[in-house]
């Protein structure tokens, strides 16, 4: 089992953008200290659901500043971005951390991001899998060319390419990992297919996220993947970790910040062609994540992991630990995961 953290960015009520920035780069530096496989930025625009507009630069950011902490994108929103140049960037992260990149990718939603970037709705609701595709040969191919329905292009070579990379292990020197974000039987299939590992939201439970990967098997074997990829899939689970020498402090720690940060979040999302997006209940969705993940004493949350895991069979945790909306709250949070969750669970 591998934990790491699943950072927003996030900006509380009362808070600066700066200093929501500023808690992510200090609780990614804490996680490696603190003995972490990884930490997961999240990519999100004109909102303060999220201040990191760009996953994969603050990605480059983080990888120089850590030695031995994976660092992926979740997401990286592919309906916003060229394929290619998304490519280029996995490829330089990919090449120059020695493997330590992961790539997560996702659609997103209907959001005004579509129109200010130009790419508009069809790139959400029909482009997904060109795009998707052409990234995966970018990555895999030392030429590519295009002509498809959105991209037309001649053939050129890829540089860098990923295999140039000097990784610990040939799965690495094949290229950087890449991860898709599955809220729906269409886009599990869609990651089955093509064999790659998924990411799945903190806002389901175990029986979802265990019927989802059931899905995935089923999908991957109907495509003819190999039986050993099937089994050795590593997909990523994200939840909230908030851990307290008593549950009902870490709950009471939640419910008294995220469900502001929440509802100024979320009700600043505007769709790109005026259709009405009914958003959670912020203190309704506190409580439910408080319900599904890791939320009380060190042994609940190494528990509560467990059994996830167990369920679910997935292997990997990407916990959002700035719950609290405060910057020394937050270390302290990262820093008992590692010492005091983990060891229960190696």
């Amino acid at each position: 089992m591998r934990v790491g953290t699943f950072v927003l960015a996030a900006q509380f009520p009362g808070q600066g953008q700066g200093e929501a920035l500023h808690r992510a780069v200090r609780s990614a530096e804490v996680a490696e200290e603190a003995g972490l496989d990884a930490v997961w930025l999240a990519e999100h625009h004109f909102v303060p659901y999220g201040t990191c507009p760009s996953a994969i630069t603050l990605a480059a950011l983080l990888l120089g500043r850590t030695r031995r902490l994976r660092v992926g994108t979740a997401v990286s929103v592919l309906p916003t971005a060229h394929p290619v140049a998304l490519g280029e960037q996995a490829a330089l992260l990919h090449v120059t951390s020695g493997g330590r990149f992961s790539l997560g990718l996702g659609r997103g939603g209907p959001w005004v991001d579509l129109e200010v970037f130009g790419t508009g709705l069809e790139a959400y609701e029909k482009g997904f899998p060109e795009s998707l595709d052409l990234l995966l040969r970018w990555l895999r191919e030392p030429s590519v060319s295009a002509s498809g329905e959105r991209f037309t292009f001649r053939e050129v070579p890829v540089v860098p390419r990923p295999s140039e990379a000097l990784t610990e292990t040939p799965a690495e020197a094949e290229g950087p990992e890449v991860v898709v974000a599955c809220t729906s039987p269409a886009s599990v299939r869609l990651a089955a297919e093509r064999g790659l590992p998924m990411l799945l939201g903190m806002h389901v439970g175990d029986e979802e996220k265990a019927e989802m990967v059931a899905l995935w098997q089923r999908c991957a074997r109907a495509a003819g993947r190999p039986g050993e990829e099937v089994r050795g899939a590593a997909h990523v689970s994200a939840g909230v970790c908030q851990i307290a020498d008593r549950r009902t402090d870490a709950v009471e720690a939640l419910l008294k910040a995220m469900p502001g940060w929440l509802k100024q979040g979320l009700d600043a999302h505007v769709t790109v062609d005026g259709r009405t997006r009914r958003m959670r209940d912020p203190l309704e969705y506190t409580e439910l994540l408080c319900g599904l993940h890791p939320v009380g004493t060190p042994r609940l949350c190494a528990d509560r992991l467990a059994a996830t895991s167990e369920r679910t069979g997935v292997s990997r945790f990407a916990l959002l630990v700035e719950g609290s909306g405060d910057l020394a709250a937050t270390e302290e949070n990262v820093r008992r995961l590692g010492t005091e969750v983990l060891p229960h669970l190696r």
